[in-house]
Parts: structure tokens; C-alpha cells; sequence
């Protein structure tokens, strides 16, 4: 029994030697060739035969397309949003002005404003804020001709511009903004114009000369 099995053991493991010492020495060859080779990598050659095959700008496309002209970057004009219509039940584009001395106050009063519009469903179109303007106050004296400055009052505008909103929620809408009004701020609701757009843009007598002049 025990030597039946000893042959079996021989026959199986004869050839797996002769495989193992076959590796063994095509990883020696390889080594000699390349000392960078790792030693526990048998089966890896490190021959690197592509380097002597160029490529010749294979997968590169950019050579066949028709080369067009380079594009000029247009400055972005500021256009003028359409005026929304009003309607029998609907007002159409309104702006609630705030002007106030303390811009903090404005700042924060415009926040509340354009917050409240968004829980009421009001659609807001946008909100802006208006160049500041400045304005100097003179005293005279009670006995003289001459005037003294006596300060500089600065006056700060927030606008938001507002449409859709309903005949029947306007009187309540109007009021809940009165009520939250801060002290020191002057609320007022207007139609919103082209002129009131015009007014956001800044003032060049120059080209308005040249356009009365080709006219």
C-alpha cells in the first residue's frame, strides 16, 4: 500500500517540478536582462518594446476639423425686463420704493419686504438698490448774507419690483408692510415705467450729444 502510493506521489509532482524550474530560470533570464525586474514577478518581462513603435498622432481628430474664426465676446447689454400688463383683477409691474438715512434699517426693511412677498405668493421680479445721494444742508446766519454748511444728509433706496399681485390681497398686502415699517423710512408704491429703468442707468452727456447730432 505504502509503496503504490509513493509512485502515485512521484508521477504527480514530477511534472509540477519541471514547470516550477522552467519559471524559475525565465524569471533569471529576465532578471539578467532587466535588473529593475521585481523577483517575485516570474511571468513579467520589462521590455518596454512600445517605445520603439511611434504612434503618428493616432486618436487625434482636432487636425481634421475646418478650422473656423475665433469668436468676439459681446458685452452683455442691459436690457429692459417687458412691463407686465395689469389686468381686471391682477396689478400689473409695481415698485415698492424704500428711502431711508440709516442704511442698515433699509437694508433689513427690504429683506423683510422681499421675504413677504415670497409667503404671500408675490411674485418678485427683482430687487436693486438705487445710487446713493447725497445732499448738503446750509445754514444762514440771522444776521448776514453768507451760509454755512451745517451737514451732509445721504439718503440710501431700496427697490422691489413686484407684478401679479391680486385686488383683493393689495389692501391687506399694503397694510402688513405699513405696520413693519421702521421709523426713519419712507414707503411708497409706484407703477414701474421705462423711466423709472432708465433712471438705474448712468448718465453719459457725451454719447447723448453724438446721438443728437446724427439724428
Amino acid at each position: 500500500m505504502s509503496a503504490s502510493l509513493g509512485k502515485v506521489l512521484y508521477l504527480v509532482t514530477e511534472p509540477f517540478l519541471k514547470e516550477t524550474s522552467e519559471l524559475i530560470g525565465f524569471s533569471l533570464k529576465a532578471s539578467r536582462r532587466n535588473p529593475i525586474c521585481s523577483v517575485g514577478s516570474s511571468l513579467l518581462n520589462c521590455q518596454r518594446l512600445y517605445r520603439s513603435c511611434p504612434t503618428h498622432g493616432i486618436g487625434r481628430f482636432r487636425h481634421l476639423l475646418v478650422p473656423q474664426p475665433p469668436k468676439v465676446k459681446k458685452k452683455n447689454q442691459a436690457q429692459m425686463k417687458p412691463i407686465v400688463p395689469e389686468t381686471e383683477h391682477n396689478y400689473g409691474s409695481l415698485n415698492i420704493v424704500m428711502t431711508s438715512c440709516n442704511m442698515p434699517v433699509v437694508e433689513k426693511y427690504a429683506q423683510y419686504v422681499h421675504r413677504f412677498c415670497n409667503r404671500m405668493s408675490v411674485k418678485v421680479e427683482e430687487c436693486y438698490a438705487m445710487p446713493t445721494k447725497t445732499m448738503e444742508v446750509f445754514l444762514m446766519q440771522a444776521q448776514g448774507v453768507k451760509y454755512e454748511m451745517d451737514f451732509v444728509l445721504t439718503t440710501h433706496q431700496r427697490v422691489v419690483q413686484i407684478s401679479g399681485l391680486s385686488a383683493t390681497l393689495a389692501p391687506i398686502f399694503l397694510e402688513i408692510l405699513q405696520t413693519h415699517q421702521p421709523e426713519g423710512v419712507h414707503l411708497s408704491v409706484k407703477k414701474y415705467t421705462e423711466e423709472d429703468y432708465q433712471v438705474r442707468l448712468k448718465a453719459r452727456p457725451e454719447l447723448e450729444e453724438l446721438r443728437a447730432r446724427f439724428k
